[in-house]
């Protein structure tokens, strides 16, 4: 009962780490944020279970009007809106982390790849599915909206400018991760404790 209470607890701190991050933005087109950061580092943290747990429910808690999206935001508008399709996203992020993290068990029981090389590669593309996902329901709105700017300047506004943010996100979340992993057992051990 106890670990199920942590597991829980360590979601919720998790979806409120992803908030924390949304609000640190820099004002664009497509805001920069820490937000996929802190969705990196739920997954590599928690696990594929745990991960998407913390970023269904930090979506779900905005999709309630909580104020956690960028820009202090919140609400049904947000997701529906230009920019709410990078947040669906993150459902894709925790899909091909999940998909990753069961084909790496299979691989290692049959002891051919490590889950590190996988960790990496998964978050990469579901990265690429959430670019794809924000980036399709921008144009959508904004064609519904009568702006209808071409493909290339879409990518200008919702893409290309994220690649290189987002890696170093991407190591940041890894390095930090490593290092929460190698301290969970030792908390785990004084609330058990208690």
């Amino acid at each position: 009962m106890k670990n199920k209470i942590a597991y829980a607890s360590l979601a919720a701190l998790m979806a409120a780490v992803i908030a924390v991050c949304a609000w640190i933005t820099v004002p664009a087109a497509v805001p920069f944020t820490l937000q996929t950061f802190g969705v990196f580092l739920a997954l590599m943290t928690l696990g594929g279970a745990g991960g998407s747990a913390a970023v269904l429910l930090y979506i779900l808690i905005g999709a309630l009007g909580l104020p956690v999206f960028s820009g202090f935001r919140g609400g049904p508008g947000v997701i529906i809106g230009p920019t709410g399709g990078y947040i669906i996203g993150f459902v894709f992020i925790c899909g091909a982390y999940f998909a990753a993290e069961k084909l790496a068990g299979s691989a290692a029981r049959n002891k051919k790849r490590r889950f590190p090389l996988f960790e990496t590669a998964a978050l990469a593309a579901g990265l690429i599915l959430c670019y794809a996902a924000g980036t399709i329901q921008f144009a959508i709105v904004s064609r519904a909206g009568g702006n209808a700017p071409g493909i290339l300047s879409i990518l200008s506004m919702c893409v290309f400018p994220f690649i290189i943010p987002d890696a170093v996100k991407l190591i940041a979340a890894a390095l930090i991760a490593q290092r929460i992993k190698a301290i969970l057992p030792k908390i785990s051990k004084t609330v058990d404790s208690h």
